[in-house]
Formats: structure tokens, C-alpha cells, sequence
């Protein structure tokens, strides 16, 4: 993975020994976040090993997490704020908002503050529970009530204290790495197979949402042509999804490999039983340098909600099968 040349020196102004800055907790989290997935998602590993194998490295542009707005989770909180808690003390900022109606859902990307550019984005996503039916709304309550939360008032005093003064500690942000690692997995209970029914006929990002909970949907890599590197993809016989997604600027463009097919335990009133499901998959993505006013020019850091759209039914179940 290409890691940031920052990273080379510390980026705090006055380092003292053993401490570590929220930039590189941060880095950490989306190294071991990205590893995770490519275990999870067989073509994504696959590519990530030519693109070895060829001398190249991964540029992670930014992972994707699904959440539900709606009261009732447990004991964790609502919606984004499972994790913006975790976002916003290691230096995230909120950058843009999409609205995707069709999905029923909002979308906000988060950027780190010390080095935009070059840390990977989060794209996290609500979907609104309120906007369907009653017995979704029942079916979805059910499911997520039983989350538990694997922070401990230990770990949110850590996260205090990195929000107040950007460093941890060595010991106490591996602790804290640890922990936050865990939140990105499903954390509520195994769910019944006629609630999973029930969410998928409504929606195929809520019924995604109840067996793989937050786990990382996809992680995306940065490339300099999507559009070449999508014919490269089709020639080795890859699920990449044979349309360009292109923003309406022109200045991001995306596409992705269908979503990897899981075996995940659902409760039935017989016992239980194990189905495959669309798991998560891999992205990727171009952006285009901007101007930025005067002679400078930026890296064109949005998404776009159509796109957003689009991509998402890489995890639904008509969309999961190779081409």
C-alpha cells in the first residue's frame, strides 16, 4: 500500500518519544480495515497481487461503511454516529453530503484534516428506516437492538484525550487501535432468516446491512485510467462492472468488482441455517486535478450521489454474480 510521505517524519510539531499522532492511528486503522477485506473479497486480493507481482502499489482511496438511522440499536448509537465517535478524534472532517432518495439513504464522505490528499476517505452512509414500511421498520428494529458496542469507557476516554490533543501514547493507541478495529464488523446477533426476508424485499442495502453489519462494504484504489484498467480487468475474466461510472463534473470516475458471494448463519424456528449472500467487494476509482481558484489546482476529492447509486447494487443479489 502506498503509504504517505508525511509519515516518513512525524507530523506532530513537537513529538515526544513513544507518542503517537492521530494521522498515524488513523493509517493504521485503514491498513488493517483494507487487509481485512481482501480476505474477505477474493478478486480484490487477487489484483492487489498482480498489482505486486508488476512492482506497483495500492493507492487506498477510501473505504464505505453502511449504517441505519433508527433509535434502537442496542447499545450502540444511531446511524453514522457509531462511526463519526471514532472518525472525528483521530481527525476526520465532515467534507460533502449526497442524497440518495432512490436507495432511501444519505451518504457523507469524511476527510482527514492533516493530510487530505493522501489518507484514505470514509464514505458512510444512513439508511432512513422511517421511509419504509412498518413491518420493514419492525424487522429492522429487531435486528439491530441486539448491537453491542465494543468500545469500553476506557477506550472513549482514549478517544477523548486524542481529540483534545492529537496524540496517544504508544500502548495506549494499540489498545485503542484494537478496539476500534472491532467496530467495523457486525455487532449485532445472528439474525432470523424471515427478518432477513423481509429487509431484502424492501432493501437489498438493509438486508446487506443485517448479516455483514458495518464491516467495510468496499475499499477502493486510486488509479490513473479506470477506464483502461476496467478493459484490463474484463480481459483476465474479473467481475468488473463493464460501465464507467462517471461523475457529472467528469472529473471522478468509477467502477467495481461485483460483490463476493458469503455463506452466513440465519436463526430459523427448525434451527439454524447457512445461505450465501452478497458479501463486500472492490472499487475503483480516477479523480482529476481541479482548479482551486488562481493558478492553484486541488485534487478533486467529491463523490457524486449518482454514481454513489450505482455502485451500491454491486451488493445486491441480482447484481451478484459474475457476468
Amino acid at each position: 500500500m502506498s503509504i504517505p510521505a508525511a509519515f516518513q517524519n512525524s507530523i506532530a510539531a513537537n513529538p515526544a518519544p513513544g507518542q503517537v499522532t492521530r494521522a498515524e492511528i488513523a493509517f493504521c486503522l485503514n491498513m488493517i480495515l483494507f487487509r481485512d477485506l481482501l480476505e474477505r473479497v477474493p478478486e480484490g486480493k487477487a489484483y492487489t497481487e498482480d498489482v505486486l507481482q508488476q512492482g506497483g502499489q495500492v493507492f487506498f482511496d477510501h473505504g464505505a461503511v453502511r449504517t441505519v438511522a433508527i433509535e434502537q440499536c442496542g447499545a450502540l448509537p444511531a446511524g453514522e454516529k457509531s462511526i463519526t465517535r471514532i472518525l472525528e478524534p483521530l481527525g476526520y472532517q465532515l467534507y460533502e453530503t449526497y442524497p440518495l432518495p432512490r436507495l432511501k439513504m444519505t451518504g457523507r464522505s469524511y476527510v482527514h484534516k492533516d493530510l487530505p490528499e493522501d489518507m484514505p476517505q470514509f464514505f458512510l452512509s444512513e439508511l432512513h428506516v422511517d421511509q419504509f414500511s412498518e413491518v420493514f421498520q419492525q424487522a429492522a428494529t429487531r435486528v439491530v437492538s441486539t448491537s453491542t458496542d465494543p468500545l469500553d469507557t476506557t477506550h472513549l476516554a482514549s478517544l477523548q484525550t486524542l481529540s483534545q490533543e492529537g496524540l496517544l501514547a504508544f500502548d495506549e493507541a494499540v489498545a485503542l487501535l484494537l478496539a476500534m478495529t472491532r467496530c467495523f464488523a457486525r455487532q449485532h446477533a445472528t439474525p432470523a432468516l424471515s427478518d432477513y426476508e423481509v429487509l431484502r424485499n424492501e432493501s437489498q442495502e438493509m438486508a446487506w446491512i443485517c448479516t455483514e453489519g458495518n464491516a467495510f462494504n468496499h475499499v477502493t484504489d486510486r488509479v490513473a485510467d479506470v477506464h483502461a484498467l476496467t478493459l484490463e480487468q474484463q480481459a483476465l475474466g474479473r467481475s468488473i462492472k463493464p460501465q464507467v461510472e462517471v461523475a457529472a463534473r467528469g472529473s471522478v470516475r468509477q467502477t467495481a468488482y461485483r460483490a463476493a458471494q458469503v455463506d452466513r448463519v440465519f436463526r430459523t424456528p427448525a434451527g439454524c441455517v447457512v445461505m450465501p449472500v452478497p458479501g463486500s467487494f472492490y472499487e475503483f476509482i480516477s479523480r482529476d486535478r481541479v482548479p482551486a481558484g488562481g493558478h492553484n489546482e486541488k485534487l478533486d476529492l467529491g463523490f457524486d450521489s449518482g454514481n454513489a447509486t450505482a455502485i451500491f447494487k454491486m451488493t445486491s443479489v441480482e447484481d451478484s454474480t459474475v457476468c
